[in-house]
């Protein structure tokens, strides 16, 4: 979680002080609420759902402004992307951090997002409240745009 942060003992060429590197990473997992087995598990060791609210939790400790989360659910069961969809709803809740996320998963986007952007070719092709729009119009303009890039494709010459 202190990457580069580590609290020591004796200035900055100092010991590690393992205690309190320890007392703060519970605390501050406690209160984002991320449940892992014990702070001196390895991170390899945890579920995936773990892993990312760990990442997401460590991002949070170092007081990051804006999180930008790539697929956060991707491999994920249901119950892990659980877990991590409600950090991050308890995340955006607490208005400490902006929060944008790349995700192809619209049912999970809509749950937790105020605003839904489509990006193509790498301009905002699509730019709405989520209350302002619905999953179906979503698919149908991922839909259109993907017909229409499929049509302007010539075949290859053999």
């Amino acid at each position: 979680m202190f990457l580069q942060r580590e609290p020591v003992f004796g200035g900055p060429l100092g010991i590690l002080n393992e205690r309190d590197m320890r007392e703060r990473a519970i605390a501050a997992l406690e209160r984002m609420k991320v449940r892992v087995p014990s702070v001196d598990v390895d991170v390899a060791r945890l579920s995936g759902g773990q892993r990312q609210a760990v990442a997401i939790a460590c991002s949070v400790y170092q007081k990051a402004k804006v999180l930008l989360l790539d697929e956060p659910t991707a491999a994920m069961g249901v119950k892990e992307s659980a877990l991590i969809l409600d950090l991050i709803q308890r995340l955006k809740e607490s208005g400490d951090v902006a929060i944008i996320i790349v995700a192809h998963n619209y049912a999970q986007i809509f749950d937790v997002c105020d605003r839904i952007n489509l990006v193509e070719g790498g301009r905002i092709a699509f730019d709405k409240r989520t209350s302002e729009t619905s999953i179906q119009e979503l698919t149908e303009r991922v839909v259109k745009e993907y017909r229409s890039a499929r049509s302007e494709v010539r075949p290859l010459e053999l």
